[in-house]
């Protein structure tokens, strides 16, 4: 009897290296990385595990958040993204996104001012008049390998960016959030394991965790779920823009699977907790990240 050899989006999946090159401001384009992230998985078949309802996608543009939203928007569900100022990126997530059948609303601005963060939740109620999905996924990174040359202005400002805006937006999406909704954060693998040069990254990450656990605890007696998504490294604009084109040469060779990860990689663990799939589980972290073992 013969059997049919298929090549499967998991061994077709090389481990090629990633070419040397560098941005030079934060958060980065998506559009002058060589290669581009692939942002949905060749192989994927939607199910409407989300049918009909409203997502909130901080850092929504590009890399994982680009990711989030057409997988989400090929589930069924309308995005209202929100991004700093990366307006070519931020159209063309927008345009997949209607590619897929949903409305997209983009919401430029900076999510270190509190009015914004509380305006982006206000928007989106007023285009859509529902809220479902709240995913809190922007962020920034600056690496040093020497603790002493993290300036206090850097470490103020790296959790007014990772860490803060969850606050504000979850207690603007709170009074809109019905049984059923779902909270999702973006952690790391670096709030386990630790990082050497991210010391105040990591942290922030390690924040989000705790974050995560103790909302959820409070949350979940209203039915609301609290998760998180602890990514390895991953082939975004952030990659491209934090570490030097030497660095990024060799990102993600390390893993045990030994290459970077893809943000299409990333995406449907935020579609399962966003989904009635994940109905018994909340105040837990999901972890793609290339096969490292890491102590939850």
């Amino acid at each position: 009897m013969a059997f049919e050899k298929r090549t499967t989006h998991k061994n077709s999946m090389q481990k090629k290296s990633i070419p040397a090159q560098h941005q030079t401001r934060q958060p980065g384009v998506e559009s002058k990385m060589r290669p581009e992230p692939e942002y949905i998985k060749r192989n994927y078949c939607a199910s409407n595990k989300l049918k009909n309802k409203v997502a909130i996608i901080t850092g929504g543009d590009s890399g994982i958040g680009r990711a989030i939203a057409i997988t989400f928007a090929r589930e069924g569900a309308d995005i209202a993204i929100q991004y700093l100022d990366e307006h070519g990126d931020a159209e063309k997530t927008k345009d997949l996104v209607e590619d897929a059948g949903r409305q997209c609303l983009l919401i430029p601005g900076d999510l270190r001012d509190i009015k914004f963060c509380e305006s982006v939740v206000d928007i989106t109620i007023n285009k859509f008049g529902r809220l479902d999905i709240v995913v809190n996924n922007a962020a920034e990174q600056f690496p040093h390998d020497n603790f002493l040359d993290i300036e206090t202005s850097q470490l103020l400002d790296t959790f007014l960016v990772n860490v803060f805006p969850l606050f504000h937006i979850v207690r603007s999406a709170l009074p809109h959030l019905k049984k059923g909704s779902s909270i999702i954060n973006t952690a790391s693998v670096t709030a386990y394991r630790g990082s050497d040069h991210l010391v105040d990254y990591s942290a922030t990450k390690g924040a989000i965790v705790s974050f995560t656990r103790s909302l959820s605890k409070q949350l979940i007696k209203k039915g609301i779920y609290v998760n998180a998504v602890a990514p390895g490294p991953i082939w975004t604009p952030l990659i491209a823009s934090t570490f030097s084109a030497k660095e990024v040469k060799k990102f993600g060779t390390n893993t045990p699977i030994g290459r970077a990860g893809q943000p299409s990689e990333v995406a449907p663990c935020y579609v399962f907790l966003a989904s009635d799939d994940s109905s018994y589980i909340s105040g837990q972290v999901l972890h793609p990240n290339g096969g490292e073992i890491i102590n939850t």
